[in-house]
């Protein structure tokens, strides 16, 4: 019999959780315990640390052939507010970081109908230029598949393409929930979830790290997202290159979801999620609370529930602020430090291969 005894004394013995066991916490009704158990897996692995770095976010076009339920950032090409930015914009604000001590630029955009796979490898060179020293994490696995699409190339061969160009490393966004079912009815035209994992796992064959997400509180059920971290945890016992996990609350604001029966999460929720993540995710190094989607105050709580990591500085986020994130676009490196220090933790400046860079 499943109760929160026999996992607390799994969780105190380093055993891993089945995911029964995880589904029994997503619907346990005593969120404090479960909080107390993942800060002490937590603890285990990060002490007081908690991870940030200051980057900068560049959403480079938002015209997609996808048409995708939860999305509210895409357009279509000639549609009011459609854009692409110019190669020498992407520069420009490259620079800009740079000089703001940014240390990794974050770049991903949608599937545009019309741009030639060379377009991705010159974005890349443009970017770059600007100093070998930035660490480009850019295109998710369903824009990887794309280029593959559109090039006639194999995976391996645009990833290790990307790779020569100056990518790297990848997000983790475009997971969403794999269970094939609601992934039908949330995003019919985008991949499979078996190819997002399948165009991860090449990536780390290619030397690639990674991060992992998942999009939670719209159509899904907790048995969903016990499916969707055991096959991410399946494929990290594999490959290892996953560096973090980030649980991602759905916006509803501005999509075709906003009136359908979608459940968006709140508070308890969000905690839960993270909290579970870490007691399930045992071979992933780092649980990530992304304050663009959780809001600040959340986010620092989330930090009390297992997660080791705020994400960094941002600077002009716009796919979650079009679904009505109500969060900055950027915070301040000073802003972020009172944040992580005022929840009694030692915030640690890393780079994007999670390499510290400056302590507290």
């Amino acid at each position: 019999m499943i109760s929160l005894d026999y996992i607390a004394a799994k969780v105190r013995s380093g055993e891993r959780l089945s995911e029964a066991e995880a589904l029994f916490l997503f619907e346990a009704d005593d969120l404090l315990a479960v909080a107390e158990l993942a800060a002490l897996a937590n603890d285990r692995k990060n002490g007081r640390r908690v991870f940030y770095n200051v980057n900068r976010h560049i959403n480079y076009s938002n015209i997609c052939a996808n048409r995708c339920r939860f999305c509210a950032f895409r357009r279509d090409p000639d549609e009011e507010g459609a854009y692409l930015l110019a190669l020498e914009e992407m520069k420009s604000r490259a620079e800009e970081a740079f000089r703001q001590g940014a240390t990794e630029i974050h770049m991903v955009g949608g599937l545009h109908p019309d741009l030639p796979f060379p377009y991705y490898r010159e974005m890349l060179r443009t970017v770059k230029s600007v100093s070998s020293r930035l660490h480009l994490k850019a295109f998710t696995a369903v824009e990887i598949d794309h280029f593959a699409r559109i090039s006639g190339l194999s995976l391996r061969e645009v990833l290790l393409s990307l790779k020569e160009s100056g990518l790297d490393s990848l997000p983790g966004g475009g997971a969403e929930i794999f269970a094939p079912a609601v992934r039908s009815e949330l995003c019919q035209e985008k991949i499979s979830g078996d190819r997002w994992l399948e165009v991860m796992a090449e990536a780390h064959r290619c030397g690639l790290r990674s991060n992992a997400t998942m999009l939670y509180g719209h159509l899904e059920s907790s048995a969903d997202r016990v499916d969707h971290l055991a096959r991410l945890r399946d494929l990290q016992d594999r490959t290892g290159g996953f560096q973090a996990f980030v649980p991602l609350p759905f916006q509803s604001a501005n999509t075709p979801l906003q009136s359908a029966r979608s459940r968006q999460a709140g508070g308890v929720d969000d905690l839960m999620t993270v909290a579970v993540s870490r007691l399930f995710l045992d071979n992933f190094p780092t649980i990530k609370a992304y304050w663009v989607l959780l809001g600040e105050k959340l986010a620092q709580v989330a930090l009390a529930f297992g997660a080791n990591d705020l994400d960094g500085t941002v600077v002009d986020e716009r796919i979650g602020h079009e679904a009505g994130a109500e969060s900055p676009r950027g915070m301040g490196r000073e802003e972020i430090l009172r944040l992580i220090r005022t929840a009694g933790k030692e915030p640690v400046e890393r780079d994007s291969l999670y390499r510290e860079i400056h302590g507290s």
